[in-house]
């Protein structure tokens, strides 16, 4: 048995544990709550520029851009967004373990696909495989701009348009609530389903052509499909590790409730070895 010193160390230093990830449950409930309300409200803009991207791609005959168009794969692009510490339970794990077994399902070798990282944990473990990582971002801040990823973004799309690969997927976690989020994986390019993913299109004049207008347009919604989807990991992240922290103040009172119970039998049991002693050692004298 553990001596009253050792059980009480533990104890100690369990307690200072435990104020320590309370106080990180309280910074990521504050972050989380502001990471909702930015990924919600990005949401309004992103329905209205896709509206107006399918409506130009659909109502012009003469609509033609190279990233509305399949074409043969012969290698594909994976946008990886993660976080850049750990202490966010299986958030990163979980974005992770799909996209590797993604690629291992889908790919025969590392020349057939290539990895664009946004987040230090995700470009350490492509790196450590031996995955190519073509792009990367690293100290994204918790309440991101689009500033800060428009050049990982504009670069992943030139990536296509000059044909470094030939379609790009992203894999995020997507949030649904503060205690459930979904790995999702999503096709950014080519844009083969934007006519008929809005459900209601309006007409538009527009000039001097479509064509001009999508050579502007469908960049920057390729890179705002980028920009709300990290958004939208950034909640997901925050709430992860919301709840990461709270289970581990629970587990830290459940431990100092144990070695508390456990210090005041040994405790017991001292003063009882103590009380025996003196009673003989009496009774000795007699």
């Amino acid at each position: 048995m553990a001596s009253l010193r050792d059980i009480k160390s533990r104890i100690t230093s369990t307690k200072k544990t435990s104020q320590i990830t309370k106080a990180m449950e309280m910074v990521s409930a504050s972050k989380w709550n502001k990471g909702v309300m930015n990924a919600k409200a990005f949401v309004p803009y992103m329905e209205k520029i896709q509206e107006v991207t399918a409506s130009i791609a659909a109502g012009s005959q003469d609509a033609n851009h190279p990233m509305l168009v399949s074409r043969p794969v012969k290698k594909t692009g994976y946008l990886v967004i993660t976080s850049d510490r750990g202490l966010a339970g299986a958030y990163n794990t979980n974005v992770l373990r799909q996209v590797y077994q993604t690629i291992q399902n889908r790919h025969q070798s590392n020349d057939e696909f290539s990895i664009i990282a946004i987040g230090r944990v995700g470009r350490d473990f492509f790196a450590k495989r031996g995955i190519n990582v073509v792009l990367e971002i690293i100290g994204v801040a918790d309440q991101p701009s689009f500033v800060e990823i428009q050049d990982i973004a504009s670069k992943s799309v030139g990536m296509f348009s000059d044909g470094t690969f030939d379609k790009l997927y992203i894999y995020y976690s997507h949030y649904v609530s503060a205690v459930s989020q979904e790995v999702t994986e999503k096709q950014v390019l080519p844009l083969t389903e934007i006519s008929t993913s809005s459900s209601k299109l309006t007409s538009y004049e527009f000039e001097p052509n479509a064509e001009e207008i999508l050579e502007v347009l469908l960049p920057q919604y390729a890179e705002s499909l980028i920009y709300g989807s990290l958004l939208d990991s950034k909640a997901s992240e925050h709430a992860a590790r919301m709840n990461a922290m709270r289970n581990a103040t629970d587990n830290a009172k459940d431990l100092i409730n144990a070695l508390s119970l456990s210090y005041n039998r040994a405790r017991q049991a001292a003063i009882t070895q103590e009380i025996t002693e003196i009673v003989g050692g009496a009774a000795a004298l007699e």
